[in-house]
């Protein structure tokens, strides 16, 4: 909600300054551009996600995507101990992470609301979150990245001429800000238990 109004006031002070300016064609010549470009930008990026989507498609009907849950669900379990013992759990927590690995948010959200609903139950359904809860949340805010699809696709579509040549910073970075997301969630929770027996 709060956007909205920033948006609307950068709108409205544009205006007003074109006016006062005597620069009030080129603004809106501006807002004609950017929005040509906005569904240019929109469209191609539309492209590469149903080409990804496809992909993944394939590869969970051909049970690559459930191999690749597969080598996920050991370190799972030590990240996950209430789930552990859930296959329920562990199968959308893995799907979940395993799409964010492939650089689809897209898909990898509904799962992970599908996980984290389950790893509410297993922890009682308190008002709070768990800290199995928490360490999803973690893993998918600053998941690993082998194919970033959708940061590819907004590449392509804004004019790059290879737009996977990012990959490298892209590895090393979610490579980093995941195990960074991983001890601070270890550690926040164990601050957190002391300061709940005080």
């Amino acid at each position: 909600m709060a956007l909205s109004y920033v948006l609307l006031i950068l709108a409205v002070v544009s205006v007003i300054f074109g006016a006062v300016t005597g620069r009030l064609s080129e603004v809106g010549a501006a807002v004609m551009d950017g929005a040509n470009k906005a569904v240019e930008v929109g469209l191609g990026l539309a492209g590469i996600l149903c080409l990804w989507g496809g992909l993944t498609e394939v590869m969970r009907q051909s049970g690559l995507m459930e191999k690749l849950a597969r080598l996920l669900r050991r370190p799972l379990k030590r990240l996950f101990p209430d789930a552990a013992n859930d296959k329920i759990a562990l199968e959308s927590i893995a799907a979940g992470v395993s799409a964010n690995i492939l650089g689809l948010g897209n898909a990898a959200t509904p799962l992970s609301i599908r996980a984290a609903s389950r790893l509410h139950e297993l922890g009682g359904s308190t008002g709070e979150a768990s800290d199995s809860v928490c360490m999803l949340m973690m893993l998918c805010c600053a998941s690993i990245q082998i194919i970033p699809a959708t940061i590819a696709g907004v590449r392509s579509a804004a004019g790059a001429k290879v737009p996977f040549d990012v990959l490298p910073s892209i590895w090393i970075s979610s490579v980093i800000g995941c195990v960074t997301a991983v001890v601070m969630a270890k550690i926040l929770s164990r601050f957190w238990k002391r300061g709940a027996l005080k």
